[in-house]
């Protein structure tokens, strides 16, 4: 039963992301049954690789990357389902004999967790380079696959006899003495399998498995016209004026796109090439003197996905209505209600409580604002009210009036192997461990990709985790993630290793890749989760590390791993100038420690439109776009334009886990500046008593994982409940 779940989660990669609302007559054409194409059914019928060769059967170890081929997907996923179907009938056979009577948990637990073992490792490893080697036979091949994996996953879910099994096993948890872990790993399962349709019968059922089906494609191909939307964009640009203002890091990053076959570049001549993605986007909006190229390019960004060949804007509904029918079906009045049951907050009115409170403490300091930055604007000679391509360029313009820095001031003193040095001293001292590079000890997707060890105090090896560090928007899609490679199973003899995925600006001719304070905000972040999956002390698979944590829980560790960059002693070892190794200035880091409540009211209300807009995308049966308009009025200060289309790349709703859960950020922000508090209280500089905090932290939080629920390992570790008090004092809003 552990791998029950864990099998469950990596199948759901494929379907967990979809909405709801009825069908505009003009989409319904778009609501029809799978068919792969006449390629794509080839590939996955016909294709032929022995199994000795193929990479997803070579499981006797770490994914064999090197090896690994598109063709490989079809044969090899067919033998894994097979496999699995089989295995699924010989346990039912099991499980039907017990007769509900004699059960215990290695009756009940081991055979799903030796069954799930060999199609999760399969799937999760397509899926992984999916995101970060993408490539159109992999496309071809992932989607071909996908519905049989999502059928297999959708067999497991509605399996009577296994679900018959742990409700047997729930109710007499007592008598055969099951742990903590045990009986939430068993009501959790419970629970998921009534969400996967298991007490749905008939048309019912085929209906739901249809839409489970649907919900795999869509999120595919959402995601996937995203990436082709951002890569289809380009400005070339000549002129010296065009880039007036530009940083040189940006300016090399330019010409190299523009020229990406030449050895040697002239990023002071050109030509340079605009993109739409991040490393290039976020400085080009802030740095570029020029307002005619910065509308250009915001009114793309804001537009991706939206029209044309990479088109979202009807998927979205698709995506909305099956999600609702999908909640109707298992007897749930909307669709957050159901992703809500199984999160920390339980129902919407809690989770509107913590979003009216925020809203009202950084509405009124986001307007006051963007008052401030008019006037500042004005007295620099811009004329007119700001538009929002102005906002970002402004912004960094008085951030450097009022703190004398910006962002390429700090990001020579952030080479990434000096961070990452500084990462792994801060990571030994609190919690007790050794990082180690083992590069060449596991096949790795790409030249750039790192491996590493983790090791106890003792020596012994824990964990493991790959480093993919720099951005390809050719092949790898945005943003940053932490996955599961392998996890800690007891059973199997397994230790977690984890993706660890960032799009961080690459290293230029003679210099490393130099970071930006944010991206380094962004690794930490994700080391944060890797932590959690790495540092876990539970010994089944379905709750060790991140699994059957809470969504609105599982962004605890990662944020609390951001707060050290604000610490002294911690910017000291993260920090050194990458010619001369000088770390960063005190009075830099003072005006940094200023910085970081510069806007807050505004960043803390744009985050809160994205929660509201999720929520009320997943409670309301208007339009996405009348939703999106109603939201806009009640939570933005200087409103959206009227293409504004960003819903159409918010991948994290419609293409990633996080559909009627983007308030998880805030929910789980709050736990983690209170947490952080907790170190705080014994004083940063008295080092011995913060190391003992971080050993309960590592002890509680990163090591109790999904065996135990989040309020119970919250208390803990603090001693009581959270408290937003924290949350607001760090961004000056109390």
């Amino acid at each position: 039963m552990a791998r029950y779940h864990s099998l469950l989660a990596a199948a759901s990669r494929v379907q967990r992301i979809v909405r709801h609302h009825s069908c505009p007559p003009k989409l319904r054409r778009r609501c029809r049954p799978i068919c792969p194409s006449r390629a794509a059914r080839t590939s996955w019928f016909c294709s032929s690789v022995p199994d000795s060769e193929n990479s997803l059967l070579m499981q006797g170890g770490l994914p064999k990357f090197q090896s690994f081929d598109a063709s490989h997907v079809g044969p090899g996923m067919r033998k894994l389902v097979t496999n699995f179907e089989r295995g699924l009938g010989e346990i039912e056979q099991l499980y039907s004999a017990y007769g509900g009577s004699n059960l215990n948990w290695p009756k009940v637990s081991d055979p799903l967790e030796r069954l799930g073992a060999p199609l999760e490792f399969g799937w999760g490893m397509i899926s992984h380079l999916n995101g970060v080697r993408n490539s159109p036979a992999l496309r071809e091949a992932y989607q071909a696959a996908q519905p049989a994996v999502i059928m297999v996953s959708s067999k497991l879910s509605q399996s009577l006899p296994v679900y018959n099994a742990m409700k047997g096993l729930l109710l007499t948890a007592d008598d055969v003495k099951l742990d903590r872990p045990q009986q939430r790993i068993l009501a959790s399962a419970v629970r998921q399998a009534k969400h996967g349709g298991v007490e749905l019968t008939g048309k019912d059922k085929d209906r739901f498995n249809d839409i489970q089906l649907q919900l795999g494609k869509l999120a595919n191909d959402f995601s996937n016209n995203v990436l082709d939307s951002t890569k289809a964009f380009s400005m070339d640009l000549r002129s010296k004026d065009d880039v007036d203002g530009l940083p040189a890091s940006l300016l090399q990053l330019m010409a190299s796109s523009a020229s990406p076959e030449a050895k040697e570049v002239d990023p002071e001549r050109g030509p340079w090439k605009v993109t739409l993605d991040f490393p290039c986007f976020e400085p080009f909006m802030k740095h570029s003197r020029r307002p005619d190229l910065r509308e250009v390019v915001y009114k793309a960004y804001i537009t991706r996905a939206s029209s044309g060949n990479h088109d979202n804007t009807g998927i979205i509904e698709e995506i909305r209505t099956l999600r609702q029918e999908l909640s109707a079906l298992l007897g749930y009045k909307d669709f957050a209600a159901l992703s809500l049951e199984s999160k920390m907050a339980g129902e919407a009115g809690n989770v509107w409580r913590l979003i009216h409170d925020l809203r009202d403490k950084s509405k009124e300091a986001a307007r006051r604002e963007l008052d401030q930055l008019q006037s500042y604007a004005a007295s620099q000679g811009f004329s007119g009210d700001l538009s929002l391509w102005d906002v970002s360029f402004w912004s960094e313009r008085q951030r450097e009036h009022l703190f004398s820095f910006n962002d390429e001031d700090l990001r020579p003193y952030f080479p990434l192997p000096k961070v990452m040095e500084g990462l792994f001293n801060l990571t030994s001292f609190l919690f007790s461990v050794k990082i180690q590079a083992a590069d060449g000890e596991a096949e790795t997707w790409h030249e750039d990709v790192r491996f590493y060890k983790i090791f106890n105090k003792e020596g012994e090896h824990m964990a493991s985790f790959y480093l993919d560090p720099y951005s390809r928007p050719a092949e790898k899609r945005g943003g940053a993630w932490m996955g599961q490679c392998q996890g800690r199973s007891e059973l199997l003899g397994t230790k977690p290793v984890a993706y660890l995925v960032c799009n961080q600006t690459p290293p230029q001719k003679d210099r490393p890749s130099l970071m930006t304070f944010r991206e380094v905000e962004t690794l930490f972040h994700e080391f944060g989760h890797g932590l959690q999956h790495m540092l876990t002390r539970v010994p089944y698979a379905s709750a060790a590390g991140i699994n059957n944590v809470e969504w609105d829980a599982v962004e605890l560790p990662s944020q609390f791993m951001e707060n050290w960059l604000y610490d002294p002693q911690t910017i000291g070892v993260v920090s050194g100038h990458y010619q001369t190794g000088e770390r960063l200035p005190e009075n830099l880091f003072q005006q940094v420690l200023k910085a970081r409540k510069y806007m807050a009211g505004s960043h803390m209300l744009r985050q809160l439109y994205f929660s509201a807009l999720d929520l009320e995308l997943h409670t309301s049966s208007e339009p996405w776009l009348d939703v999106m308009s109603r939201i806009a009025d009640e939570y933005t200060i200087l409103k959206p334009l009227q293409e504004d289309r960003f819903p159409c790349s918010f991948l994290h709703i419609f293409s990633s886990a996080y559909a009627a859960g983007y308030y998880s950020y805030k929910w789980a922000e709050v736990m983690a500046a209170d947490a952080f508090s907790a170190f705080e209280d014994v004083g940063l500089s008295n080092r011995k008593e913060v190391a003992n905090v971080g050993l309960r932290f590592r002890d509680t939080v990163l090591g109790m994982g999904g065996g135990t629920h989040p309020s119970d390992v919250f208390r803990e570790f603090r001693g009581r409940d959270p408290e937003v008090k924290p949350l607001l004092r760090t961004y000056g809003l109390s």
